[in-house]
């Protein structure tokens, strides 16, 4: 049965919603003030709330406001009634995040119209998102295993091999085989470590307190921090002559780890991605809207609808390109990257180019 909640100061006006939407087969709760009704809400949950603007204590607007600032109440829909059909009261209302308004007097059919449109739409949203959590839940049920797998199946490998041929193995094999271990360790190592954070990160989206306490208000200067990412990561690639670096300084308010982890993250794909021979372009600049790293290469690309599909342990067309990584980096750059009200955008042209541009609004 759909739980509603209906605050309304004026007693009558109050029994009338209540007797119109229980008649329908709602179940209903109603609160004479805003007050009370924020309470309620707490407690209760309701699928839906329905508030008069006008009211003492605490207005339509207050209640609204203080819902939307809880995690637990933020998205429940939300309709106005009001006296008033004033465009700015409508405006202050969807600004804070109405979901629609109903003028008094109104229909019964009118009231009944609004109800049933919100809950279909919280329907829809809410069957969009639990199908990108069964899509999240599947893709990391089969990439980790795999990503984990395959650095710890060459540790124990070339470890045992060691462990039994090196009486007869000559010093220089001993070492090319514990080099071999030490990358496999390396990369599972940084697995885990990628894994860690974007659990925190996801935490932090939805618990303020404890995205301060992860990122913290620290600054650092940006371009000496991306220019040792982007040669580390040309090194590692073995691209050197391929990466072109030109970046204008500026101080973002983040911590120096954090701006390295997304400049590693977003550079080491551009070479991944990207066939040797081909520029990667890393530029910085600055400008009224913030500071902008751009990192461009001329790789494989991707569609319009790959890049709105972005998300955790996601890799585009696996079959046709066997590429090492869990695909977790994109999405812990775009996380931190928002999380201090920034913005990462990637635009891309299939089989030619990719440029991921990210602006910290801040610095």
């Amino acid at each position: 049965m759909t739980k509603i909640l209906v605050i309304e100061d004026e007693e009558p006006m109050r029994a009338n919603i209540v007797e119109m939407l229980e008649i329908d087969g709602m179940e209903v709760m109603s609160a004479k003030n805003g007050r009370v009704g924020v309470q309620l809400a707490h407690e209760h949950l309701p699928e839906l709330i329905i508030c008069d603007i006008m009211m003492p204590e605490l207005d339509g607007y207050g209640v609204l406001a203080e819902l939307r600032q809880s995690t637990a109440t933020a998205t429940i829909p939300f309709i106005f009634l009001t006296a008033r059909a004033d465009r700015s009261d409508v405006r202050q209302g969807m600004d804070l995040g109405a979901d629609d308004y109903l003028t008094k007097p109104f229909t019964r059919a009118e009231l009944l119209k609004a109800v049933s449109t919100r809950l279909a739409k919280q329907a829809t949203v809410a069957q969009k998102i639990q199908a990108r959590l069964d899509e999240l839940r599947g893709s990391i049920a089969l990439a980790l295993p795999h990503e984990l797998r395959t650095p710890l199946v060459s540790i124990l490998g070339f470890s045992e091999f060691l462990a039994e041929e090196c009486a007869s193995m000559q010093p220089q094999e001993i070492q090319e085989k514990a080099k071999m271990i030490n990358n496999s360790a390396k990369r599972l190592h940084g697995l885990i470590l990628n894994f860690v954070l974007y659990a925190e990160l996801e935490i932090a989206v939805r618990d303020s307190a404890y995205a301060h306490a992860l990122l913290g208000d620290e600054e650092c200067q940006a371009r000496p921090v991306i220019a040792d990412a982007a040669i580390r990561q040309a090194q590692q690639a073995q691209r050197e002559a391929d990466l072109h670096v030109e970046l204008e300084d500026a101080v973002i308010r983040m911590a120096e780890p954090n701006v390295q982890k997304i400049a590693d993250e977003l550079i080491s794909n551009a070479f991944k991605f990207s066939k040797p021979g081909t520029p990667v372009n890393v530029t910085g600049s600055l400008a009224d809207q913030g500071y902008t790293l751009s990192i461009q290469d001329r790789g494989r690309g991707m569609t319009a609808q790959q890049i709105a599909d972005i998300g955790a342990y996601l890799q585009f067309e696996r079959k046709r390109h066997e590429q090492q990584g869990q695909g977790l980096g994109l999405i812990i750059a775009r996380r931190l990257v928002e999380l201090k009200g920034g913005e990462l955008r990637i635009e891309s042209v299939p089989g030619q180019q990719t440029t991921v541009c990210v602006t910290w609004m801040d610095f």
